[in-house]
């Protein structure tokens, strides 16, 4: 359904960036993500900013035909202050369009970024003060252990990421099993390697996070068409 690509970045603000073309349109599964992002859509002569939350789990959505998107995700711990990820956990806001060349950001007008140039792009948000870093919650998921009490850091994960830090590695560990599964390894080493207590545990996980069990993906005659599963996901070792 679409023709996809990726790359990563250089910034180390940015987990990933993509683009794809939905060639003839058609449903697909979201599938849930940790990370927010922002994503540029080009639609029938139109340009839309759009702020997306993190997703607590796999939904059906459809493509329409003709339909550009390029997008930019976010390391968690990175944040808009006027735009917390907790504000749009399962959801999205489309930014007010300026210009038909421009949005609307922290009280300016910014040109649409390009696939091409979306590093200049994030670096210019820093340099404004429009993305910044929540250094307790980069702490937590490096391993180390903030001086803060445990309220107050579930709070501050909680806002700036919209998800508390179970959920994350939930999230995390059931987009590594489907990436162990596409690459054929077995259901029951997968269960192991991702870290689930077993195979029925990896099934509930698959089913809420990707929107299938691991035998329904494993046997289907056509692969699920999902959303951005990137091989080159750097998984945090939750």
């Amino acid at each position: 359904m679409f023709d996809f690509e990726e790359r990563g970045s250089d910034s180390s603000f940015v987990e990933l960036i993509w683009r794809n073309r939905s060639q003839n349109g058609g449903p697909f599964t979201s599938i849930a993500v940790s990370h927010w992002q922002l994503v540029v859509t080009r639609y029938e002569g139109r340009t839309t900013m759009t702020v997306r939350g993190p997703e607590t789990k796999a939904s059906h959505a459809l493509a329409p035909a003709g339909a550009e998107h390029f997008g930019v995700y976010f390391q968690v711990g990175t944040y808009i202050p006027q735009l917390p990820a907790s504000r749009f956990t399962d959801g999205m806001v489309d930014l007010p369009q300026a210009t038909g060349n421009s949005f609307w950001l922290g009280g300016s007008a910014w040109e649409y970024p390009t696939y091409e140039n979306a590093d200049l792009f994030v670096d210019r948000l820093v340099r404004a003060g429009l993305l910044v870093r929540e250094r307790a919650v980069e702490a937590v998921l490096q391993g180390a252990s903030p001086d803060l009490s445990v309220r107050s850091l579930q709070r501050r994960f909680l806002h700036t990421t919209g998800l508390t830090f179970g959920a994350v590695r939930q999230i995390e560990r059931a987009r590594r099993a489907t990436l162990l599964l596409r690459g054929g390894t077995s259901i029951s080493d997968i269960a192991f390697q991702a870290g689930y207590s077993d195979q029925p545990h990896l099934t509930r996980a698959l089913k809420r996070y990707v929107g299938q069990t691991p035998g329904q993906l494993r046997e289907a005659e056509v692969p699920l068409q999902l959303s951005v599963l990137s091989s080159s996901h750097q998984f945090a070792q939750l």
